[in-house]
């Protein structure tokens, strides 16, 4: 029974004193008893939240009366039933919905629990907890029995004199949670979250500690959208079940419109409006009733609004949706997409993934084991926690990005509505104080996580429609000076790798000869090419060499556009070029060459030989400049792994000078002019 402190338990005592609970206690009641573990949170948090082990002591003799007392086991229906008519009342926890009898005219309660779907309930208590109309929610309730109601023909002998909602309502809770925070550290903080959910951080990876933080986000963002998919037994739905009372659970089946969002007939608003997250479990298995429920959905996830007729609702709550995969993440990109797992009305409906904010990759967590995942300490009792939460979702921490973070190019609007929604959750976890200073390492790695989560949902669009999503390389710099940084997906191969197998069609990879201080480096041109007319660079800001190299690139397959792409036509298409830079050098300096195939090849829809470095500048004119340290550049291309190097055939005395071993570990071919080059680069 007794608890050896740790160095965060003893923090958090400090910090929240009469807000944390033993969370071991919290699963062995919540095993015990048919109820939530947020219900056998309340009354622990209401009687055990101390670390002194006497006081424990004490209080857990209440809750253990109260539970056995008052919640009601299958079997026990009638044993609580005779209770009330022979006392007159009793007290018991159970969820209370409502309805309205309109051969009565009148609202009546059910007691899911008791089986018992006619009890007679007050108007305005209905009116002050109008969540009964929906899908109700755990309470303490006082229930009566009339006698002389129940001789009468029809008659309800059963009513809720009172009700107590199962969560806190105190006003300084923020003011609580605000003093705490700025008491303990970054890290113990993020731990000390991690507890609060029930989980021992020290067992977690830092990946697995990420993923359960984005799993928070949609409790403190309004309208956040987020999809979750990985293997079963890894808790994807045990926060939105188990850990607050504003959370709701749809497991698998069919949801109707007039639950989800409002009842046309009665005009009762549905869960989007009651609950601040409605969580979709088993995502496969779900559809609605009409066929225009996917669009209701996906236009509300757009724009937080729904209609009735010609009135427009407004809702906050945020949609999350959770679900296995069958396979390893590799075999199923190769199968599909990494949201082939959603119901058949959204899973290729890139208009449908466009609303998603972020995509949490399930397979970085681990499969939970009681033993090792989940923790012993202390943590923040849940209702304490919820409510902070749900009070942390007014206003927006999108002002603390401002002059301090900048996105690339490659970012649309909605993609950057959803990197900022999601940063500023993550801050209102990690900083719920807005007046705490967020320092720059953190906001980065903030920001990384926000841009890899919402990556992850456009490369699944690009799979689904690769010419309109083509463009998926999101960067960003910290800073007016930063540099920029881009964000991959670690699911996907990596992007800094010169892989045997070709890069996809207008991707390449290019060495510049570099200047005496950064000496040749590596680059990597994607182009992307689609209707329109003229060469966009997504670089933000773009480096001046490169805008140099891009430009004659461009001029030499105008002039050259027979010989080098046949009938294609260059000037009837858009052609968007990102740089990436691999090394010191970050100029783009002498890359005519690399951008002129890059482009080339996305015009042709077709890729470069796999393993393939290219190496040359162009002129106006559109001579191949001489190379200068012919020998280093080959040199580099050895080391970052080419097979293949493509170099001018002027350099070729240069490499007289070539070490026996470079010349034996790379195929070092030459090219006379641009047309011969591409010959020898682009994939049979």
């Amino acid at each position: 029974m007794n608890l050896e402190l740790d160095h965060l338990d003893r923090r958090a005592a400090e910090a929240f004193d009469g807000y944390l609970v033993r969370k071991d206690l919290v699963r062995r009641y919540a095993r015990q008893y048919p109820v939530p573990t947020y219900v056998v949170e309340f009354l622990l948090g209401r009687y055990c939240a101390t670390t002194d082990e006497r006081e424990i002591e004490e209080g857990l003799a209440i809750v253990e009366r109260q539970l056995a007392d008052r919640t009601v086991r299958t079997g026990d229906e009638e044993l609580f039933k005779a209770r009330a008519r022979d006392q007159g009342s009793i007290k018991l926890i159970d969820v209370v919905r409502a309805r309205l009898d309109a051969k009565t005219d009148s609202l009546i309660a059910e007691l899911p629990s008791l089986a018992i779907k006619d009890v007679r309930v007050d108007d305005d208590l209905v009116k002050q907890h109008e969540r009964m109309l929906t899908d109700g929610f755990y309470a303490e309730v006082t229930l009566s029995y009339d006698a002389a109601i129940a001789l009468e023909k029809n008659g309800r002998p059963f009513a809720i004199d009172g009700l107590r909602a199962i969560q806190l309502s105190r006003a300084d809770l923020l003011d609580a949670l605000y003093r705490g925070r700025q008491s303990l550290t970054s890290a113990e903080w993020r731990q000390l979250l991690l507890r609060s959910v029930g989980l021992e951080p020290d067992a977690l990876s830092e990946r697995a500690q990420l993923v359960a933080l984005v799993r928070m986000a949609p409790f403190v963002e309004r309208n956040y959208n987020l999809v979750e998919l990985g293997p079963r037994g890894t808790g994807k739905s045990h926060l939105y079940q188990q850990i607050s009372p504003y959370a709701h659970l749809i497991s698998g089946g069919k949801a109707t419109v007039a639950k989800m969002f409002v009842n046309n007939a009665t005009g009762q608003r549905g869960l989007v409006c009651q609950y601040d997250v409605v969580c979709f479990d088993e995502i496969s298995g779900v559809s609605f009733d009409q066929k225009d429920g996917v669009n209701i959905l996906k236009g509300y996830m757009e724009s937080g609004e729904f209609s009735r007729g010609k009135e427009s609702i407004r809702a906050e709550g945020g949609v999350v949706m959770v679900g296995n995969l069958d396979v390893e993440v590799e075999h199923q990109q190769k199968v599909g997409h990494l949201l082939s797992p959603l119901s058949v009305d959204m899973r290729d409906d890139t208009a449908f993934m466009d609303r998603i904010h972020a995509y949490v990759p399930g397979w970085d967590f681990p499969k939970l084991n009681p033993n090792d995942h989940f923790t012993d300490h202390f943590g923040l009792v849940s209702d304490f926690l919820s409510e902070c939460w749900s009070r942390l979702r007014a206003g927006s921490r999108v002002p603390v990005l401002q002059g301090r973070v900048n996105y690339g190019g490659a970012l649309s609007g909605r993609d950057i509505t959803a990197v900022n929604k999601t940063v500023s959750a993550l801050l209102k976890l990690l900083y719920p104080d807005p007046g705490m200073e967020v320092p720059d390492d953190e906001l980065e790695t903030l920001v990384r996580l926000a841009l890899e989560s919402r990556r992850r949902v456009k490369e699944q669009q690009k799979r689904v429609f690769k010419s309109e999503f083509r463009n998926t390389h999101f960067s960003y710099a910290i800073g007016e000076d930063g540099i920029e940084q881009f964000v991959a997906t670690p699911e996907l191969r990596s992007d800094e790798a010169i892989d045997p197998d070709p890069l996809p069609p207008g991707q390449v990879w290019g060495i510049g000869p570099g200047g005496p201080e950064t000496g040749p480096s590596l680059y990597r041109i994607e182009v992307g090419a689609g209707k329109g007319s003229g060469v966009r660079i997504l670089n933000a800001p773009v480096p001046p060499a490169f805008r140099e190299s891009v430009r004659y690139a461009e001029q030499n397959l105008y002039a050259r556009a027979k010989e080098l792409v046949g009938d294609r036509d260059p000037r009837s298409h858009e052609f968007s070029v990102q740089l990436r830079a691999m090394d010191n050098d970050r100029t783009g300096a002498e890359l005519g060459l690399p951008a002129l195939l890059a482009l080339c090849s996305g015009l042709l829809e077709t890729s470069i030989k796999g393993g393939l470095i290219l190496v040359g500048a162009l002129n106006l004119g559109g001579s191949v400049e001489l190379l200068a340290n012919a020998v280093g550049v080959v040199e580099v291309a050895v080391e970052k792994g080419a097979s293949v190097v493509l170099i001018p055939v002027s350099a070729r005395k240069q490499l007289f000078d070539l070490s026996d071993d470079m010349a034996t570990r790379v195929n070092v071919q030459f090219y006379s002019d641009t047309p011969d080059a591409l010959l020898k680069a682009l994939l049979d």
